[in-house]
């Protein structure tokens, strides 16, 4: 006779076995693992909302601080349109300075976070459940901020009307044959892509939210829940979207830091003219988004005290991603140095030139940012599983990868094929300012993002729980995950 579903409790409440060895194996596998320490949804739901609702004095504080860097690059920006480009270090020689290096940086911030939610989930791990919307917010705010650098670099921002495909007095139209126009084209799809992403994945937890909240809230969290109700053919349809977007942003995602790199390697200059760039740019965005992502993830963890949903599982399996693109990181930057020197052409010996001039300091910081740190550290699981460890790789990664930019950018410029217009650059004060100021924004953004929306999803969470099972083999506990199509 089968047993009746009445006696059968929640998967949630599933008692310890009555064998004390496999008990222990049970609470050891709960603690270690997120999906198998299943904890009723209502229980997930208060956790995440109590957590929007908490804004002490540290919070005040650190958006003040960030609130003043946003505003003093608010006004360097304008300072910068009244007077001109004159008051930066740019010069004849590096047209392209910092600005162009930001753009490149931020979008390759932003290039992690849609890879790890939309690549892994289609690789159906668990591990990306709770740190997925966290990495897809990245997305939505290193694209934005990265997309006001064109605007800056200008400095006449009105003269972005001639850019608009749009008849005007002159007769101007957009170059189809521009690198510069396949950019554009390649991150507002990438934009749009990301966002229709990452908010259709929010809409359930939209729904929870305004379920759960007054006044306001919950007549904003109603328009953009959509009229969600959970039923079978809502669930049906958002797995369906979410799994053709996640097909859809993948190429996508790849093509636009290749389109970044084009920029560059389309041009015949020293340092740029690359089959290599585009490979080497994808692998490079990833590699400083990757390191992003585990920042914000620390940052998220101790600030809002989300221990429960990011555990040292979530932690070593990114420090794992990261060691990988460490490796591919510098196989692609030594196989591009080894093959300028090996050819040792008088044009390409202009490269070299850092390796012992004024920018040596800065390469050779930048090695050690990028290669010693990581490929020294992430091998270990002791280390990957410390939080305090992974903060300063991570930063020093990013730290490295900014350099990087920065060298390809206004290193190559500043040593091109003609020795008598070499140059050195030093950064103006409102490089400076805006560079610091953009990183304050972006954070910023992200601190209001995290009271409104909630940076956990729930629902995801609660599905890979529901799936994940466990069952006895011998003297073991083994864990079982069943699929869902």
């Amino acid at each position: 006779m089968l047993e009746s579903r009445a006696t059968i409790g929640p998967y949630w409440d599933e008692p310890l076995p009555d064998d004390e060895h496999l008990a222990r194996q049970v609470e050891h596998g709960r603690e270690e693992h997120l999906m198998l320490d299943a904890r009723p949804p209502a229980e997930l739901n208060q956790l995440t909302l109590a957590r929007m609702r908490q804004t002490g004095p540290r919070f005040w504080i650190a958006l003040a601080g960030l609130g003043a860097l946003t505003l003093a690059f608010f006004i360097a920006w304008a300072i910068q349109i009244v007077s001109g480009l004159g008051i930066t270090g740019l010069n004849r020689s590096v047209m392209w300075g910092p600005y162009i290096a930001n753009l490149i940086y931020f979008i390759g911030i932003g290039h992690a976070g849609t890879f790890i939610s939309a690549a892994l989930r289609l690789m159906r791990m668990d591990f990306r459940r709770p740190i997925a919307r966290a990495a897809e917010t990245i997305t939505l705010f290193g694209l934005a901020c990265a997309a006001l650098f064109p605007i800056i670099h200008v400095g006449r921002i009105w003269k972005l009307f001639y850019m608009l495909p749009i008849p005007n007095q002159r007769d101007l139209w957009p170059n189809f044959r521009s690198a510069l126009f396949w950019d554009m084209m390649a991150i507002t799809t990438y934009l749009i892509g990301s966002t229709l992403f990452m908010y259709v994945a929010l809409i359930p937890d939209l729904a929870m939210a305004r379920d759960h909240m007054t006044g306001w809230r919950r007549k904003l969290y109603s328009a953009l829940s959509l009229g969600w109700r959970g039923t079978e053919g809502e669930w049906h349809r958002l797995e369906v979207v979410s799994n053709l977007l996640s097909f859809v942003i993948i190429p996508v995602m790849f093509s636009v830091h290749t389109g970044v790199s084009w920029n560059l390697s389309m041009a015949i200059q020293p340092g740029w003219h690359s089959a290599i760039f585009g490979p080497f740019f994808v692998v490079g965005a990833l590699y400083s988004g990757v390191a992003a992502v585990i920042l914000v993830m620390i940052i998220v963890r101790k600030t809002m005290r989300f221990g429960y949903f990011m555990r040292e599982e979530h932690f070593n399996a990114m420090g794992i991603f990261l060691l990988i693109l460490t490796l591919t990181w510098i196989y692609f930057y030594f196989a591009e140095w080894i093959t300028n020197w090996y050819g040792n052409l008088p044009l390409e010996k202009a490269v070299q030139a850092m390796l012992t001039g004024p920018l040596a300091p800065l390469f050779y910081l930048m090695l050690f940012c990028n290669i010693v740190v990581p490929l020294g550290t992430l091998w270990s699981r002791r280390v990957r599983t410390s939080l305090p460890a992974m903060l300063v790789i991570g930063i020093l990664i990013q730290v490295g990868m900014y350099i990087e930019r920065v060298l390809i950018v206004s290193g190559s410029l500043s040593r091109n094929e003609l020795p008598f217009n070499w140059v050195n650059y030093t950064p103006h004060w409102p490089e400076v300012t805006v560079t610091l100021g953009t990183l304050a924004f972006l954070g910023l953004l992200y601190m209001v993002y995290t009271r409104f929306v909630p940076i956990i999803p729930v629902w995801e969470v609660y599905e890979g729980q529901a799936m994940q099972g466990s069952r006895r083999v011998g003297r073991a506990v083994m864990s079982t995950r069943t699929e869902v199509h």
